[in-house]
């Protein structure tokens, strides 16, 4: 005869990617510095499973950052029982769609479930050293959308979000990636960052006036013409800026700026590259025009070696869920 039924329970937390659209402001005259737009899109993301263990065990890509992500939060929420942890889907490391602050998040959300502790997405972003600059990942996390965020000011927080909005379900965003190239992360961003020169009061003020009175509004209109000028005259602005410490490019990949050229020229709206790349971006007005743009893309000689997927804004953020699983025990 069995004596009981042993419940275990697994949670699993899936987070979309992020794009990261622009930077507002690299000088912080006002108080605050950076600020940004970004928004979370479908088919690429985050997927973990996690679960109590006798002994903690990290399985799955990118399994030693999940490990230490683990282990911080284990020690912050004085957690003494192990863990298992099982990596699903992971976003490409360092192509600016922001799979370390999905990591880092995913874990921490998922030990405060599995625990019944309440959610603190932004304090556990900073215990885990997420949100330096950009609070566009640790909104999107919560929100999905489109967001802005009002940049870091002098306190030790998070930047907060001053601006969500849907993407319609008719838009279509092609992103492209390049397997063979990386983004500049850690020391080597840091370098980077400060070797630019001060952005001027006046370069500031225009991209957060391209946001505010033109990127915005066109959004909430769903007016992909104005929208899409909006983000590529920010991202033209950023690559010039950026251009000296990218190798005197506005795009980190060659075959990526190729093809978002030829995108450009055949209607696509919005062009630009996600954080530091090697991602690109473009937007397009339904998903018949998607596929056709899709098609060009990948027919170009330069696109052949490119991973271009045809992607919808997510209005959404992180999905938490509970599975428990009953067992028989005893005899």
């Amino acid at each position: 005869m069995h004596d009981g039924v042993s419940k275990s329970v697994a949670i699993t937390v899936k987070v979309p990617a992020r794009l990261h659209l622009g930077f507002l402001d690299l000088d912080g005259g006002l108080g605050r510095r950076f600020g940004g737009i970004g928004l979370a899109v479908s088919d690429l993301g985050t997927t973990l499973t996690i679960e109590r263990a006798k002994f903690s065990n990290v399985s799955g890509p990118e399994a030693d950052r999940v490990r230490h992500h683990l282990q911080k939060m284990e020690r912050c929420l004085a957690l003494h029982n192990g863990h298992n942890v099982r990596i699903s889907q992971v976003v490409p490391a360092h192509a600016g769609l922001g799979s370390g602050t999905q990591l880092a998040l995913a874990v921490a959300a998922g030990l405060r479930r599995l625990h019944n502790l309440p959610l603190d997405i932004e304090g556990d972003a900073l215990r885990l050293g997420r949100g330096a600059r950009s609070g566009v990942g640790i909104g999107l996390f919560s929100r999905g959308g489109l967001v802005v965020d009002g940049g870091r000011g002098h306190e030790l927080k998070p930047a907060p979000i001053i601006a969500h909005l849907p993407l319609p379900r008719h838009w279509r965003v092609l992103v492209i990636l390049d397997p063979q190239r990386q983004g500049m992360h850690g020391p080597e961003e840091g370098a980077a960052m400060a070797a630019l020169p001060r952005m001027s009061d006046a370069d500031a003020a225009h991209l957060c006036r391209l946001i505010l009175m033109k990127a915005l509004p066109a959004l909430a209109e769903q007016d992909l013409v104005n929208f899409g000028d909006a983000i590529k005259e920010l991202q033209l602005r950023l690559g010039d800026y950026f251009g000296p410490v990218q190798g005197g490019a506005r795009f980190m990949s060659r075959d990526v700026a190729a093809v978002l050229a030829v995108l450009d020229a055949a209607g696509a709206f919005g062009i630009g590259q996600s954080s530091w790349g090697p991602t690109g971006f473009a937007f397009a007005p339904s998903p018949d025009e998607a596929d056709r743009l899709a098609l060009i893309a990948r027919r170009h000689p330069n696109g052949r070696g490119l991973d271009i997927r045809v992607c919808e804004g997510l209005n959404c953020g992180a999905e938490i869920m509970a599975q428990v699983h009953a067992s028989e025990v005893g005899q």
